[in-house]
């Protein structure tokens, strides 16, 4: 067998990590899910905890997208966070709500660099793969809490057409159509295009208007030559547009949204990823190159109530070039393989984050401060608007090495690898404001004198960040003819990368501009702007299992994990504006994860999956109160996913083939909103569930969610003393029906 062989048929191998899948004794896996791993091999026989969705999986949930695929994989959660911009993946406890992701992630191997483009849709997936733990070694910055690979299907692999259309409640509807051919023997190519939106589910009181509507569309173009068996080039070429009304959120105990100014997000993205991929007898050689880019606009009511505060606008335009090259080879005599790579990147990235202060703003936020310090002499705005602005560059650029390699002895397996990782970081900033007030002399109701203000700060911030990021992992293979038993130990370090705090200059430029009233303090912008790498120990060990002639499948695992300068998106104390990013002391995390797949019978599938995170922090004190012992935020202590699946055949060659009848469960909780732990979300569950009629070239699905209409809450926040949550979404009705030429 050429040495090319294993890579090419790593993404057909049944199962990997914890959700296997387990194949029947008479199935065959099907070639139009197989795909070209770089990096790792056969999943179920690592060192790590892992999930895969399958092809069948994946559209039976109809999963297109990276939030609805987390939800069935055991300690993973991606919430729905007021847009797309938003959201955040949280694995075992790590995660954050801006700036840096903690979790990386891979689109036909090319990394996404902005966590921004992280919540998009993603047609005709083949094959989900969720790495739990830190992956850094092999995958290098933002993988602390894991990695999630995402494969397209191939031009090389399926050819045909397909094309889906979807409806559902509140006005949901998604359309997309792909083409796969072959344009010789050795070249295809593929053109996929797909759009959707939604009316809403959520209404602001303010206006009568659905708050989350949304319009999207994305494209993409892939094309795939093989000249001969050693040789694999492919170039994918997408594009997306998205833009929505988003932001529900509803103050604490009022179950109300009611704010007065505009929000929306919207973003356009392009991408194009370049893989070559050359095998020789006993080594391989990788080449990754992709360019990202990435504009898009937020504009928030930021104070989210109906009185006139502030908003705010972040408008960004990001370039991002990458290159990965990897070399691989395998020794016979020692029994081993061993990996050998390069990374290097580069952003450029502008950004204008403008705040504008409106009546009640000035009134409440500057004037009643001023007053009240100062009450023979009151102060009034020239006039009830004005604008705190920000414009931001920032370049980042960042090189690593690694290695990687593995020695077996009869049945046992040890692997050791090493990253030297750098980055470099710089932000040039400008801050402005031109505005004026006048001091009254209250005895008289008369202008005693006109204060201009004219702010115009910029400055320039560096960082630089050196890591070393090793793991070994140790299996022993205990496995049979008829069975799989694999137990492992895995000891590994992994980092998030260090940066700025750009919305926290609307508050430094508030806060210069009181100061130069008589009040308030100022901010020390470095202290307040710059915020360290996130690092981490994890210690795992863990089981794959594979019985009852390979028809159960049983995935456990135990961590346990030491994360120092632990960032957490903390709001600055007092009536400010924005949100930072702080290194929050020290957090420890440990749990366990549980999945298994079983065939109990010929088209009966059930799946199941179970996440236990108790994750606390060990140091951290703010100033005024010691966290030490309480739960970390928004990551959930439990996550729960089962499904049972059976399909009946109704015929082999007539127009209707099969009916798939499905039912599951999702759950998450509880959650914690805060560090004191005194607002939480409890455990919830969320039934839903599927028919699907098969036919030769078309299926239709009918489908619910949350069929119980639970009631639970996503998101909070706290903006000028305010608290705020976003209610998840209600009962969901369907139809998906998908033809196949």
């Amino acid at each position: 067998m050429k040495a090319w062989l294993p890579i090419f048929l790593a993404g057909t191998l049944s199962a990997a990590g914890a959700t296997v899948e387990v194949a029947a004794p008479d199935s065959v896996r099907l070639a139009d899910v197989t795909v070209t791993a770089i990096k790792q091999t056969s999943l179920n026989s690592d060192a790590g905890a892992a999930t895969v969705l399958h092809r069948d999986q994946v559209e039976r949930n109809d999963a297109v997208s990276v939030k609805a695929a987390t939800a069935m994989m055991p300690g993973v959660f991606q919430p729905d966070y007021g847009s797309r911009m938003t959201s955040t993946l949280y694995v075992r406890g790590i995660g954050t709500r801006i700036d840096q992701p903690a979790v990386g992630l891979n689109v036909d191997n090319v990394p996404v660099v902005c966590k921004e483009s992280y919540d998009t849709d993603l047609p005709d997936i083949a094959l989900v793969e969720m790495l739990r733990g830190p992956q850094s070694t092999l995958y290098g910055r933002n993988t602390l809490g894991g990695v999630m690979n995402i494969y397209t299907l191939s031009p090389l692999n399926w050819q045909g057409t397909r094309a889906v259309v979807r409806a559902a409640s509140h006005g949901t509807y998604r359309i997309g159509a792909s083409h796969y051919t072959r344009l010789g023997d050795r070249v295809a190519a593929s053109a996929t295009a797909y759009c959707g939106g939604t009316a809403g589910e959520f209404r602001n009181q303010c206006n009568g208007q659905r708050t989350d509507w949304e319009r999207l569309a994305t494209a993409r173009v892939k094309l795939e030559w093989q000249p001969d068996a050693t040789l694999l080039l492919s170039n994918v070429l997408a594009t997306g547009h998205t833009r929505q009304g988003g932001y529900p959120y509803e103050q604490v105990n009022t179950d109300v949204i009611a704010y007065n100014d505009t929000c929306f997000y919207r973003r356009t993205t392009v991408s194009d990823g370049l893989t070559l991929t050359k095998h020789w007898e006993r080594v391989s050689l990788s080449s990754i190159t992709s360019y990202q880019y990435i504009d898009d606009n937020m504009t928030l009511d930021q104070d989210f109530t109906a009185q006139p505060y502030f908003t705010l606008t972040q408008a960004r335009r990001e370039h991002a070039v990458t290159q990965d090259v990897v070399v691989r080879g395998r020794s016979e005599q020692l029994q081993g393989s061993w990996l050998a790579g390069a990374f290097g990147y580069y952003r450029h990235t502008r950004m204008d984050a403008p705040v504008t202060f409106k009546d009640t703003g000035i009134a409440q936020l500057i004037e009643r401060h001023v007053n009240d310090a100062l009450p023979a002499y009151p102060v009034v705005w020239d006039t009830r608007e004005f604008v705190l602005g920000s414009h931001f560059t920032l370049p980042t650029a960042g090189a690593a090495l690694y290695a990687q390699a593995s020695r077996s002895w009869r049945r046992l397996t040890v692997t050791a690898g090493l990253r030297l990782d750098y980055e470099y970081a710089r932000l040039r900033y400008r801050s402005t404001t031109h505005t004026g007030y006048d001091i009254m002399q209250a005895a008289t109701a008369t202008v005693y004198r006109h204060e201009p203000i004219d702010i115009d700060d910029s400055g320039t911030l560096t960082k630089h960040f050196v890591q070393l990021l090793p793991r070994l992992t140790a299996t022993l293979h205990l496995g049979g003819s008829t069975h799989v038993a694999d137990l492992y130990a895995t000891v590994a370090r992994g980092s998030k990368a260090g940066g700025f705090n750009t919305q926290m200059f609307s508050d430094v430029l508030q806060q210069r501009l009181m100061r130069l009233m008589g009040i308030g303090g100022t901010y020390d912008v470095a202290d307040v702007v710059g915020y360290r790498p996130e690092k981490a120990w994890n210690l795992e060990v863990g089981t794959h299992l594979e019985v009852w002639q390979r028809r159960l499948a049983i995935d456990a695992s135990f961590y346990w994990m030491d994360c120092r300068d632990r960032q957490l998106t903390v709001f600055p104390p007092g009536l400010t504006t924005g949100r930072m990013m702080t290194n929050a002391g020290r957090t420890r995390h440990c749990g366990l994860e549980l999945a298994l797949q079983v065939h109990p019978a010929d088209g009966t599938t059930v799946h199941a999956s179970y996440g236990y995170t108790h994750a606390t922090f060990r140091q951290y004190n703010d100033g005024k109160t010691d966290y030490a012992g309480c739960h970390v935020p928004y990551a959930p202590l439990h996550t729960l996913w089962a499904e049972a699946a059976h399909t009946i055949t109704l015929s082999r060659t007539g127009c209707l083939r099969a009916l798939t009848l499905a039912a599951n469960v999702s759950g998450a909780g509880c959650v914690y909103w805060n560090e004191a732990n005194t607002l939480a979300q409890p455990f919830y569950a969320l039934m839903g569930a599927s028919v699907t009629i098969e036919g030769r070239h078309c299926d239709l699905q009918l489908w619910g969610r949350n069929l119980t209409g639970t009631t639970y809450r996503t998101f909070y926040f706290v903006s000028i003393g305010h608290e705020f949550l976003q209610r998840g979404h209600g009962r969901t009705l369907g139809a998906t029906l998908r033809l196949h030429l």
